[in-house]
């Protein structure tokens, strides 16, 4: 596909990735766990709720960001070795992050132990970006639109015939629950006691339902090569639409034999997240960079500019609310984060609305954090 010399930068793109990761501060940290507002959970096992869609949201604009920032490095004149020393560091550094998130503070101030090496969780969100932007990067990188394509359709028949035709040592055929799937018996076959924690036998960033997302990256890919088409704004927008629509209603129909699962990425929900991935992008695009509706979009491009930052931050900050901790009466233990909803929310709020109240609250106090570093051009690139 012929692409203009010109790149021109996506305002749409950079709203979108901060509507996403604000909505994945909002999701992740609520006043408690036990009183959340149904639409701000993620579905227990089959489904799609609005949570479900936020992680592929953001493995997708990974894959669009691969087509803009490749094309500029090769641009500016920068060899292959160097575009894939550049690929291969970024991996490793979010992974690193990941890891770090999953180990800190590396003290149980419980049980008063250091951290245990064998019991590490080793997948994780940064993770799993860092591992599909390596591999979609790198198919990129050294191979075309119509073998990515080819790729991408295998990915998703190959997973949804292992997932569904190969027997699971001592289960069967067929079987999708969450601990005797074939995704979690890999999982628990090679990472054992290295697995989230709440389930211990299998991890919803896993190994094999790796693949499926490497699918919703390379869907993100394809949507960058045709916005670098020289075709106009307005074709680009309409035959988005229609893109989004294909793949929702395939994904809807793969559905009722493969259900549409987070936990385990599968290929329906590969296509569903996709497809509302392009119909979100599409609005932004329009609004934003079609008819130059801006005024609402400076929030959204302050979290957007440091997405990867402003997650990482917010998740240790979030684990050092609930690490520090003090005894306010003999045998009753508070932690930090305890106290602040208990003071500060609870009084004033049903239980419901108190637990929204600190979700919003953490949300635009890390709006704030995050506006000094935009205000002062601290972009924290990786």
């Amino acid at each position: 596909m012929n692409v203009p010399i010109k790149t021109e930068r996506l305002v749409s793109l950079d709203v979108f990735r901060g509507i996403t990761i604000a909505g994945m501060v909002l999701v992740n940290n609520p006043g408690t766990w036990s009183t959340i507002y149904p639409p701000l959970k993620h579905a227990p096992w089959h489904g799609c709720t609005p949570p479900d869609l936020i992680f592929p949201f953001f493995l997708f604009i990974v894959g669009v960001a691969i087509t803009y920032s490749m094309k500029k490095r090769k641009e500016r004149g920068d060899s292959q070795k160097q575009l894939i020393i550049q690929i291969f560091r970024r991996a490793l550094i979010l992974f690193g992050l990941g890891l770090l998130l999953a180990t800190f503070p590396f003290y149980n101030f419980i049980t008063g132990e250091w951290l245990d090496p064998s019991r590490v969780r080793i997948p994780g969100v940064l993770q799993r970006i860092g591992v599909v932007y390596l591999i979609s990067a790198l198919l990129f990188l050294k191979t075309s639109l119509k073998t990515q394509l080819g790729i991408a359709a295998f990915l998703l028949l190959l997973y949804w015939a292992l997932m569904t035709l190969i027997p699971v040592p001592g289960v069967g055929f067929a079987n999708l629950e969450p601990a005797t799937n074939l995704a979690a018996y890999i999982d628990n076959l090679l990472l054992n006691g290295h697995l989230w924690s709440a389930t211990k036998v299998w991890d919803p960033e896993g190994i094999l339902s790796t693949l499926p997302a490497i699918v919703t990256t390379l869907s993100g890919i394809f949507l960058g090569y045709w916005l670098l088409s020289d075709k106009d704004k307005m074709t680009k927008v309409i035959w988005i639409f229609v893109f989004a629509n294909f793949s929702v209603v395939l994904g809807l129909f793969w559905d009722l034999t493969f259900p549409m699962n987070k936990n385990i990425w599968t290929s329906s929900y590969v296509l569903y997240t996709s497809g509302l991935a392009l119909h979100f992008f599409a609005m932004c695009y329009w609004l934003i960079d079609i008819k130059g509706y801006t005024f609402w979009t400076k929030p959204f491009l302050v979290y957007g500019s440091n997405a990867i930052t402003v997650f990482f931050l917010s998740g240790l900050m979030a684990r050092m609310m609930s690490i520090i901790r003090w005894e306010t009466v003999p045998g009753e233990i508070i932690t930090l984060k305890g106290h602040i909803y208990e003071t500060f929310f609870t009084p004033f709020f049903s239980p419901l609305n108190a637990s929204l109240a600190f979700a919003l609250f953490y949300v635009l106090l890390w709006l704030g954090i995050m506006w000094i570093f935009y205000t002062k051009k601290i972009f924290i690139k990786i």
